[in-house]
């Protein structure tokens, strides 16, 4: 049970940073302006640093060696990532997103923060009708956290099999993180294999230094948040969210008693699945709005690319201490810690 709360209190303040200091219905809202299309692009650049961030992250953290755990021994592990945002993803230019209805007002700035840019509003904003014409609604441009790093958590357990063969299981089941951060829960499942052995046999360590390994993985987040937007059609307002990350890699390692260092070169790649469902109520600009269901829908791929990562194990016994850096789109530390029998 405490273990449990534990992992509720990690992830609910992964949460807290992810929705600015539990203000993320204030800024969803903010961005529901003039239609379904502009707010849209709105949300996509606001958000863009947490899609690619997650899913730096999802991938991260599968192994910390190449060698394999032998038949039936296995471990369990507790990590935790965090996905560094540049400086050129702290920010966005409206005047480059396309937006029909939504302009820069005279005289103020085209730039706001994305959700992990600086802690301070952006642009002033204008809306225009469908035909071209100012109108006397204006709004700002949400403030970003003022925390440029993404976090993430890895919960796995791996068992070894015949043929040098590691299977691993990641879970959490749906964690209710409280009406203003909503939930949590995650799936995923991941497969190693050690190479040497498999050709070369018993006489491997002899010949061959070091231990290497293919290995691949599939993570999911899934994260609902209930809304409360203008709501005065009693909709039932919520984000429905999944994020989905794969990844292949090649990793090489050597035990030097109880170190063991690694590095390991792969693909990865990402997709973010993001709904608003239920009615919201769209300024349209002169007191004026008009209500659109299930108004925004994002499906798109998010990192897709290589990455190299260097790293190391620490065993004392049941326990290992793991630790890595990665270097991708987005930067990466990861730490965690784990217990079980086996390499």
């Amino acid at each position: 049970m405490k273990k449990y709360y534990t992992l509720k209190a990690i992830c609910a303040l992964m949460l807290l940073i992810t929705a600015q200091k539990a203000n993320a219905q204030q800024n969803v809202g903010d961005l529901f302006k003039s239609g379904p299309a502009d707010a849209t692009k709105l949300i996509n650049a606001y958000f863009d640093p947490l899609y690619k961030g997650l899913g730096i992250g999802l991938t991260d953290g599968w192994s910390n060696t190449a060698k394999s755990k032998g038949l039936l021994k296995f471990d369990a592990r507790f990590s935790v990532s965090g996905a560094f945002v540049p400086q050129s993803a702290r920010s966005y230019d409206v005047n480059t997103l396309g937006l029909n209805n939504i302009r820069p007002a005279v005289g103020s700035s085209s730039i706001g923060p994305t959700a992990f840019g600086n802690d301070e509003v952006g642009g002033k904003m204008q809306i225009y009708t469908s035909n071209g014409q100012p109108t006397t609604s204006f709004f700002n441009l949400p403030k970003g956290l003022g925390f440029h790093v993404v976090p993430a958590v890895q919960l796995q357990a791996t068992l070894g099999l015949p043929k040098n063969i590691d299977v691993t299981l990641r879970a959490m089941p749906k964690i209710k993180l409280g009406s203003d951060l909503g939930s949590l829960s995650m799936i995923g499942f991941g497969a190693k294999v050690e190479l040497l052995p498999l050709f070369m046999g018993s006489t491997t360590e002899k010949l061959v230094p070091v231990d290497i390994a293919v290995a691949g993985g599939f993570t999911q987040y899934k994260y609902n948040l209930p809304l409360n937007i203008n709501n005065t059609a009693n909709s039932d307002q919520r984000i429905d969210a999944k994020f989905n990350g794969v990844n292949f890699d090649a990793i090489v390692s050597k035990q030097i008693l109880f170190f063991t260092p690694f590095a390991s070169l792969g693909y990865q790649t990402s997709n973010t699945d993001l709904k608003a469902l239920g009615t919201y109520s769209f300024d349209t600009g002169n007191g004026q709005s008009v209500n659109y269901t299930d108004p925004i829908a994002v499906n798109q791929r998010d990192i897709n690319g290589v990455r190299a990562s260097l790293g190391f194990q620490l065993k004392f016994g049941f326990f290992k201490f793991y630790g890595s850096y990665t270097q991708a789109k987005y930067s990466m530390v990861n730490a965690g810690i784990g217990l079980g029998i086996g390499k």
